[in-house]
C-alpha cells in the first residue's frame, strides 16, 4: 500500500518544524526563532511500527493576511491539506489558545478531514500543566501533549495519526526514481520551472530574490519516467550571504546536489552567463552529477536567426570547464522545450550511470597509446599497462602505469576524449585514478 501523506500545519513559530525534523529523524527543514522561516511545501519519510508515512511540513498560516508571501504561504498549507490524509495541528502551550489557533482549526474542520490536535512545547516530565486543558477548547477532541525538542509524546502523537489511517503496511513505492536538483543564482526561474513541470503551484514564485529557502521535492511521473525535482534556493556569493536563514538555505541546496542524480543549472537568459553561474556549476562537477545547462526565459530574448548559435559558442566558452555539460534554451513561463529538458535529464542520467568493460577500454587505450605515444621525461616514458572501470556515478577509471609522475593532465585528457567520441558520455564528467603497478 503507498504511503500516506501527513500533513503538519499551525500559524507560524508554533514548533511545526522542528516537530517534523523530530519525527523523519533529520534536519531537513530549516528551523529558527524567525517567524516564517518555512515558505513551501517540504516532504519527508517518517516511519512508526515498520509503517512509513509521508509527511509534509508548511509555512505557518495566516488566516488574515495581505501580504504576498504569507498570502502565498496560506495557499501552499491549503494545498498540503488537501493532499492530506490526516492533520497535525500544531500549538504553542506557552502562548495558549490564540484567536489565529481558533481560525486555523475552522479552516481544518472545514476541510472534514481527521484532525489530530498536537500541543507542542510540553518540555516538562510529568503530569501536564494546567493550562494544556485550555485546548480542549479548539473542539478538535483530545490533545496530545509533545515536546519537539527533546521528543517527549511524538510516539503519541504517531499513534494517534495511525489510528485514522487504514490498516496494512505503508511501504516506499519502486525506486526507480530520478533526482533532478534546479541550481543556479537567485531569480532565474527555478521554482516558477518546479511550477510548470508539476503542473501546480508547487513553489512559491516572486520577483522578490530568496524567496525559495528550502530544497523543495516535487515527484512527477509521465510518459518519459519518474522523477523527483528539487528546488534550491538561489546561491549567491558567499561575500554577500549574511543573514543566518539565507546561510541555511544555501547548505540546503548544497546538500540536494550531494542527492540529486542529475543538476540542471538554470540561467537567466536576459542577464546571461555570471561568475556566479560558473561557481554553481562547480558544486555539480565537484560532486561528479549528471549536469545540464539550461537557459531560462528565452521567450523574452530578443533574436534573430543566430542569437541561439551565439549565445551556446559563447557559454560554451564560459563553460570550458565541463565542456560534456549539454545546453538547452528553455522558458519555465511558456513551458517552450521542457519536453526535451525531460530527455536531457534521462539520457544524461544513463550516461552517468554507464559501465564499460574492461576489454573495450583496453581497445581504445591501445589504440589511443599507438596515434599520441605517452609523454616521457629525462629518457624515462609512461608505459600504461591496463586500464578497468572502478566505479559509475560519475564513471571513474583507474589507470595502472610504471610511473604515476610521468601521467599528465593533458595526457588523461587525451584518453579522456578517446573515450568520450567512443562511449559518448554527454553530460557527465569523467574521473581517473593513476595506479603505480604494486599500488595497494
Amino acid at each position: 500500500m503507498a504511503k500516506p501523506i501527513v500533513a503538519v500545519v499551525g500559524r507560524p513559530n508554533v514548533g511545526k518544524s522542528t516537530l517534523f525534523n523530530k519525527l523523519i529523524g533529520k534536519r531537513l527543514s530549516i528551523v529558527d526563532d524567525t517567524p516564517g522561516v518555512t515558505r513551501d511545501r517540504i516532504y519527508g519519510d517518517a516511519e512508526w511500527k515498520g509503517n512509513k508515512i509521508m509527511l509534509v511540513d508548511t509555512g505557518g498560516i495566516e488566516p488574515k493576511t495581505d501580504d504576498i508571501i504569507l498570502a502565498s504561504m496560506r495557499a501552499q498549507a491549503k494545498l498540503a491539506i488537501d493532499t492530506a490524509s490526516v492533520i497535525i495541528l500544531v500549538t504553542d502551550l506557552k502562548s495558549g489558545v490564540t484567536a489565529a489557533d481558533m481560525d486555523v482549526a475552522a479552516m481544518l474542520q472545514k476541510s472534514g478531514k481527521p484532525i489530530v490536535l498536537c500541543v507542542n512545547k510540553c518540555d516538562a516530565i510529568g503530569d501536564v500543566p494546567p493550562e494544556f486543558y485550555e485546548f480542549y477548547n479548539l473542539g478538535l477532541g483530545d490533545p496530545v501533549a509533545v515536546s519537539s525538542v527533546h521528543g517527549h509524546g511524538t510516539g503519541d502523537l504517531l499513534d494517534a495519526v495511525f489510528e485514522h489511517l487504514p490498516e496494512g503496511v505503508f511501504e516506499d513505492e519502486d525506486e526507480d526514481v530520478i533526482n533532478v536538483a534546479i541550481i543556479g543564482k537567485p531569480n532565474a526561474g527555478k521554482s516558477s520551472l518546479v511550477n510548470r513541470i508539476s503542473g501546480e503551484e508547487r513553489s512559491i514564485v516572486s520577483n522578490i530574490a530568496g524567496t525559495t529557502r528550502d530544497a523543495i521535492d516535487t515527484l512527477v511521473e509521465n510518459k518519459y519516467g519518474r522523477f523527483n525535482f528539487i528546488d534550491t534556493a538561489g546561491l549567491r556569493r558567499s561575500s554577500r550571504v549574511d543573514d543566518k536563514i539565507e546561510k541555511y538555505s544555501v547548505l540546503r541546496a548544497k546538500m540536494a546536489i550531494e542527492r540529486a542524480n542529475v543538476c540542471v543549472i538554470m540561467l537567466d537568459g536576459v542577464d546571461g552567463f555570471t561568475e556566479q553561474d560558473s561557481k554553481v556549476a562547480g558544486l555539480a562537477l565537484e560532486q561528479g552529477k549528471a549536469c545540464i545547462i539550461a537557459v531560462n526565459k528565452w521567450d523574452i530574448v530578443e533574436k534573430d536567426g543566430y542569437t541561439m548559435d551565439t549565445y551556446r559558442k559563447s557559454l560554451m566558452q564560459d563553460f570550458s570547464f565541463m565542456s560534456f555539460a549539454p545546453i538547452i534554451f528553455i522558458s519555465a513561463k511558456t513551458g517552450q522545450r521542457i519536453d526535451r529538458l525531460f530527455d536531457l535529464i534521462k539520457y544524461t542520467y544513463e550516461q552517468n550511470a554507464m559501465r564499460i568493460s574492461t576489454g573495450k577500454l583496453n581497445d581504445i587505450l591501445a589504440d589511443a597509446t599507438a596515434r599520441v605515444q605517452p609523454p616521457s621525461d629525462k629518457g624515462k616514458r609512461l608505459k600504461i599497462y591496463y586500464m578497468t572501470q572502478a566505479s559509475t556515478c560519475p564513471p571513474t577509471f583507474v589507470c595502472f602505469c610504471n610511473n604515476a609522475e610521468l601521467f599528465h593532465f593533458s595526457y588523461q585528457r587525451y584518453l579522456e576524449n578517446q573515450i568520450r567520441s567512443t562511449f559518448g558520455l554527454e553530460g557527465t564528467p569523467v574521473r581517473f585514478v593513476i595506479r603505480e603497478r604494486g599500488d595497494k
